[in-house]
């Protein structure tokens, strides 16, 4: 398994980067130049690349070695992913040794099986690079090959710049990485990498599509402790928020932000749950709130424009009311995405995710805690599961007594209750009988979802009063629209009724004799 953290660098950055005296003081040797030279394979379809695997022969020197990468996980740029390399006599791969080297009951195994019968593979892309090469020890022991990457990447597609740093644990501890990486980043500005150069080969041949990604299934023991499920519940939040960077910043993607601020809202939720055990640091929750800050509005106004005016078709007027302002809107959203790309790009996100997972990783929560807070650690979270979905329902259940009458603040504190019960049973939910999760949280879900519409009808309300402010020409439409949602919202929802009778009816997951 290849562990190694990357981040992308201005190239005007990069001689600064290189005389970085942090890379003098841990360095074991003087640093070494490499002229790499790279040939990526695969079918005509692609068939590696939809396998998440790739297959790359290099010229190192003068031998030529090919290397497989495949499977595994990206996390805040660490990449983390099974490797197998040899050294081949040419420029072409050889199956037949990669074969010898795969266990044979992996999926990759049968992947290059299938690869040697059909025999389609071609080039796909090209690499040529300049690498400059550090051997670093670390005060804490831990050994780092530190590479500073720049070229190109050539296609029949055109060509990308190379301008990055990656950092590669060859020993020791993976928070360290970050560690270092924060340290080089106080001085030289860089941001998360979390492309690989497989990935922007395969991007300009057109294959990444950067779909919005949502959360990946969280499986957790019921003998895990209560801390290594913390790690587990907040890296999982971290890895849906990073997989939606592509799409939020080279696409501006409007389904990649939504599920970009899904994955900060259900690590901030994560955050509460465990509160008690672990505070989260203060400085990190400034920053969490300064991410939110960045992509809520854009949200607010991707729901305005795509949900919320659409859905009032035929009930204000029609098309005469409510085209001239989605026009205004328009160009709002598009100032905001542009907001929105640029925070997630600026160094200000790459610290905070590299300060969050150091954390993380780094377990610095369970460093400084009192004797008892740490045996509470230690306990196994099948208990603290059940007392959190307890704890959670209960709060739900205050909060909907006055649901009958009442006004949108207290809708909205009905909906974060529902938000954060709902991936409070997410978070755990391989602890419980697959059937009563699924029953509970479908119930949940549609709770939730109802309270939205209604929520999004009041943050309408708001948008439209700042479109009146800046296009006054648009006065009177935003006008009418803004007295219906105001009568909506001074109605009971029948849906949200029904849907509150039926989450009443249903009891939070219970774990069986036999968990």
């Amino acid at each position: 398994m290849e562990t190694e953290l990357k981040l992308s660098v201005r190239p005007d950055a990069v001689p600064r980067l290189q005389q970085h005296p942090l890379l003098t003081r841990y360095a074991t040797s003087p640093p070494r130049l490499q002229v790499l030279s790279g040939i990526y394979f695969d079918t005509p379809n692609f068939d590696l690349r939809h396998a998440d695997a790739g297959l790359r022969v290099r010229k190192v020197d003068q031998d030529w070695i090919q290397t497989l990468k495949a499977g595994g996980t990206v996390v805040a740029g660490l990449h983390q992913r099974n490797e197998w390399e040899s050294k081949v006599a040419g420029p072409t791969p050889d199956l037949e040794v990669l074969r010898r080297q795969i266990d044979p009951k992996s999926q990759f195994a049968r992947l290059i099986k299938d690869l040697r019968k059909r025999g389609e593979l071609v080039p796909a892309f090209t690499t040529s690079v300049q690498r400059t090469v550090w051997d670093l020890r670390l005060p804490t022991g831990d050994e780092v090959e530190c590479a500073i990457d720049q070229g190109s990447i050539d296609s029949r597609h055109g060509n990308t710049p190379v301008s990055e740093l990656e950092l590669e644990l060859k020993s020791g501890d993976p928070a360290r990485l970050f560690d270092l990486a924060l340290a080089l980043q106080s001085d030289v500005p860089m941001q998360i990498g979390n492309l690989s150069k497989a990935d922007r080969g395969y991007e300009m041949a057109g294959t990444n599509r950067w779909a919005a990604v949502k959360a990946s299934a969280l499986r957790l023991s019921p003998r895990m402790s209560i801390g290594k499920a913390f790690q587990a519940i907040v890296m999982n939040c971290v890895e849906q928020i990073q997989a939606n960077q592509p799409g939020v910043t080279l696409r501006q993607d409007i389904d990649s932000l939504h599920q970009m601020r899904v994955g900060l809202r259900r690590l901030r939720s994560a955050f509460t749950l465990f509160e008690p055990l672990i505070p989260c640091p203060e400085s990190i929750q400034e920053e969490l709130l300064w991410l939110g800050s960045v992509l809520g509005p854009a949200r607010d106004w991707d729901v305005l424009h795509g949900s919320t005016l659409p859905g009032l078709h035929g009930m204000v007027g029609g098309g005469e009311i409510l085209q001239p302002v989605l026009d205004a809107a328009q160009n709002e959203i598009r100032i905001q995405h542009e907001r929105v790309a640029n925070g997630v790009g600026s160094p200000r996100y790459t610290r905070l995710l590299l300060t969050l997972c150091s954390w993380i990783q780094g377990a610095q929560w369970n460093k400084d805690r009192a004797p008892v807070k740490h045996d509470r650690l230690k306990r196994t979270v099948a208990g603290f599961a059940d007392d959190v979905l307890r704890r959670q329902r209960q709060r739900l259940m205050k909060r909907g007594r006055h649901l009958h009458g009442a006004d949108p603040a207290t809708r909205h504190r009905l909906r974060i209750a529902a938000k954060r019960a709902r991936y409070a049973t997410e978070f755990f939910a391989s602890l419980f009988p697959e059937k009563a999760v699924r029953r509970y949280v479908r119930s949940l879900a549609l709770l939730q979802d109802e309270l939205g519409l209604l929520n999004d009808a009041a943050v309408a309300k708001n948008l439209l009063r700042e479109l009146e402010a800046s296009q006054p020409q648009i006065r009177v439409e935003a006008a009418c629209i803004w007295g219906y949602l105001t009568c909506r919202l001074d109605q009971d929802d029948p849906a949200l009724v029904s849907h509150w009778k039926r989450f009443k009816s249903i009891p939070a997951p219970q774990r069986s004799a036999s968990r």
